[in-house]
């Protein structure tokens, strides 16, 4: 059975991410993942939006897949986060995709849960947190932290 990482480890990661590229940003300020995102600016984060919908979101171009984040990378950039806001279904396929390009740490937000890709996740090495909200859980870390 997967388990998150403890409170502290994720903390940590919230403190020293600097980009989260979001998987599934809708360009609909009425979904989730459009306030979640935006959220994650006013934090300071830098997003990069993952959706073959639209070619730009809150200001930030966007890439149809995670395979193309090189092309919105500057030099020496990395994405810290991948944020998920896709069906369980999808998990897998995205979870086959981080382990490819070597991505730190997977977000899985409230609701997107695939226990098996997430143990995958984790053993390949990734930081993976499953069925939580990604900005939630940065707005109960202390202000300006």
């Amino acid at each position: 059975m997967f388990t998150n990482p403890p409170a502290g480890e994720i903390a940590r990661l919230l403190r020293t991410a600097r980009t989260v590229a979001i998987v599934g940003l809708s360009a609909d300020p009425a979904r989730p993942s459009h306030s979640v995102a935006r959220g994650l600016q006013r934090f300071g984060y830098r997003i990069i939006p993952v959706t073959p919908a639209a070619d730009s979101i809150l200001g930030e171009r966007a890439v149809p897949a995670l395979r193309e984040l090189p092309r919105v990378l500057g030099p020496g950039e990395r994405v810290d986060i991948v944020d998920v806001f896709r069906r369980p279904e999808y998990v897998a396929g995205i979870v086959a995709e981080c382990i490819e390009l070597e991505l730190p740490a997977l977000w899985l937000q409230d609701g997107v849960i695939d226990e098996a890709a997430a143990a995958q996740a984790r053993d390949a090495g990734i930081f993976t947190v499953m069925d939580r909200c990604l900005y939630r859980d940065r707005a109960a870390l202390a202000p300006g932290v």
